[in-house]
């Protein structure tokens, strides 16, 4: 492993920022955008070109903001250029059945309509997000933007890390930020070590256009191979996830469109009408991986970087959001107390405020994918009357609506509405 301790990488200081992030996607800038709003300079590296990033078509890849979420990016700024482009989710089905035969009578039912705050979420297209992330970045005076490179060493010294990019350039930082994926480079550079397994499964994700309207409501069908999210967007369109077994679904990929469609159809069902393809299709092996460490010597992960686990939930991003806005809010106040934003006293509060919940998270998303990923008798007839308890139980289904909006735990002030 090439952890960058070599002699001469500490030149280049005089492109020193406060804080240097890895990692283009979505967690990334939102940190970027945070931290530039309380006064923090930041630089932002990219693996991917402008041009990437930039593509304006509609390749079917969507996200599910949580109400909390979407609250952070309207903070930092992003929200009005993607508002009129989100659809709102007003309810969330939950049920259980096998391919061709449609729901079981057992199911939860959660209507938004039990918060007091507005809908549980909304469905926003990636191209929107990401567009809106680069222009308010690129608004930003104490942002630089380093696109189509990427970081091959890193070094951490009495004062300050260093990393060294494949185009020669060297960048300095008093903290690093790993927001750069399941397979985190800043992770491994650091030595955080990782934990997790394989499910094998692969998430088919896609999108479709639909003959009726889906009224706001996200599905989650539970079959045998894995769980199938039908997540509504603006117009009669919705976003699908499709969790198959590895094998199947490599298979099921490499099918023309109809044939896909007669695939997907069984499992979809005909509530909507008729269904076609919008946009591209993509596979996603599931895994489940953790940081064993949020925080190394100068070094602090969020999102994936930190962990990765299955979307059963949809709460993949929304995690990620979740530690963008306590790393922000925890360096913003040690800045303003005067302390070193990189001591290990400062990324403990960080890790302190962030692992339970996320350990939380991926003990949940593990033991649900378990449960309802398998045709057992008994398993079945145990989580049909779970649900079924679920939904005729106000204070239960309230507390489930709750947890999906985000509304729980211990919120960061971004999350809640609130400027840091």
């Amino acid at each position: 492993m090439d952890n960058g301790k070599h002699s001469g990488i500490l030149r280049g200081m005089e492109n020193a920022t406060d804080i240097l992030i890895v990692g283009g996607g979505l967690n990334g800038p939102a940190l970027a955008l945070a931290l530039a709003q309380t006064g923090h300079t930041v630089t932002l590296v990219d693996a991917l070109p402008q041009e990437t990033r930039a593509e304006p078509g509609f390749d079917g890849r969507s996200y599910a903001l949580a109400l909390a979420s979407q609250r952070l990016v309207a903070q930092i700024g992003v929200w009005p250029e993607v508002a009129d482009k989100a659809q709102p989710m007003l309810e969330i089905k939950v049920t259980d059945g096998r391919v061709g035969q449609g729901p079981s009578p057992f199911f939860m039912h959660f209507d938004h309509a039990e918060l007091e705050e507005g809908p549980m979420g909304y469905m926003i297209e990636d191209r929107y997000l990401r567009a809106a992330f680069r222009n308010a970045m690129e608004a930003s005076p104490d942002i630089t933007l380093i696109d189509n490179d990427r970081v091959i060493a890193q070094e951490v010294g009495p004062s300050g890390v260093t990393i060294s990019l494949a185009s020669g350039q060297h960048l300095g930082a008093r903290l690093l930020v790993g927001a750069d994926g399941r397979r985190s480079g800043t992770a491994e550079r650091a030595g955080i070590k990782r934990t997790g397994w394989d499910y094998g499964q692969t998430a088919l994700v896609c999108a479709i256009e639909h003959e009726l309207p889906h009224g706001g409501i996200a599905h989650q069908f539970f079959m045998p191979p894995g769980p199938l999210a039908i997540l509504p967007l603006p117009g009669n369109r919705s976003s699908i996830v499709w969790s198959e077994r590895t094998d199947r679904a490599g298979s099921i990929q490499q099918l023309d469109e109809q044939d896909y469609l007669a695939v997907l159809r069984p499992r979809f069902g005909d509530f909507l009408g008729a269904i076609r393809l919008a946009g591209d299709r993509f596979t996603y092996p599931l895994n489940l991986t953790l940081a064993n460490a949020f925080f190394a010597d100068r070094v602090a992960l969020v999102g994936d970087a930190a962990h990765g686990v299955h979307p059963i939930a949809g709460q993949g991003l929304n995690a990620g959001l979740r530690d963008v806005g306590a790393l922000a809010q925890v360096l913003t106040e040690a800045k303003r107390r005067g302390e070193d934003l990189a001591s290990p006293l400062v990324l403990e509060r960080y890790q302190q405020w962030r692992r339970f919940d996320t350990a939380s998270l991926a003990t949940a998303t593990d033991t649900f994918n378990r449960l309802f990923s398998n045709d057992h008798p008994v398993l079945r007839m145990g989580r049909d009357l779970g649900m079924g308890i679920v939904g005729a139980l106000p204070g239960v289904r309230r507390s489930f609506v709750r947890e999906a909006a985000g509304l729980t735990g211990d919120l960061p002030k971004l999350l809640q509405g609130q400027p840091i």
